[in-house]
């Protein structure tokens, strides 16, 4: 149940903040976050550990979605504090997807080919649907996807390692807490 729970406060943020930018109500997407990562941050054991991860994985995404802004291959309808740079909400939503790494996406960390493939595919297709939702645009559709695919078969496995580290759903003895996730074993494939 945490598992679903955790995809499910994925989607519903990820869809608040590409529906919002595309509305024009880029705070929106933000709001629905910070709600998501509130309730995300109440049920770690280990919530300042948690609340580390997605600050550093806001970090990576800001620097990383700049420089799509700044090569000129993206551009973003609003939201954006400092023009060049990345929008609020697409920051908001790597904080959304930090959320998932030590819950829903915890069974990409055994597996660095995996996690890559993941990031490889699952990036592209992300920015991809928010742009047929209207959060985005491509500027230069072939470069842009070129970059999304590598950027994010790098940061995938970057950020599982980050998580490794930065567990707030692991207590102290090295057990993942069991209202947080399932345990190895009990029908997590």
């Amino acid at each position: 149940m945490p598992m679903l729970a955790n995809i499910a406060a994925f989607q519903i943020g990820w869809f608040a903040c590409v529906l919002g930018a595309a509305h024009g109500m880029p705070w929106a997407g933000v709001a629905v976050t910070l709600i998501v990562v509130a309730l995300h941050l109440n049920r770690a054991p280990r919530p300042r550990t948690e609340l580390a991860l997605l600050l550093i994985a806001a970090a990576i995404g800001a620097v990383f979605d700049s420089a799509l802004v700044a090569l000129g291959w993206i551009a973003y309808p609003n939201g954006t504090l400092i023009a060049g740079t990345a929008p609020v909400w697409i920051v908001a939503l790597w904080v959304l997807f930090a959320t998932t790494l030590n819950v829903s996406l915890r069974w990409l960390k055994r597996s660095l080919p995996l996690a890559i493939a993941f990031g490889a595919v699952g990036g592209p297709l992300a920015y991809v649907a928010g742009g047929k939702l209207g959060g985005l645009s491509f500027l230069q559709q072939s470069p842009a996807l070129a970059a999304l695919a590598l950027g994010w078969a790098v940061i995938t496995p970057v950020l599982l390692r980050i998580a490794g580290r930065f567990d707030g759903f692991q207590v102290a003895s090295g057990e993942v807490a069991s209202d947080a996730v399932a345990k190895p074993g009990d029908g997590d494939a």
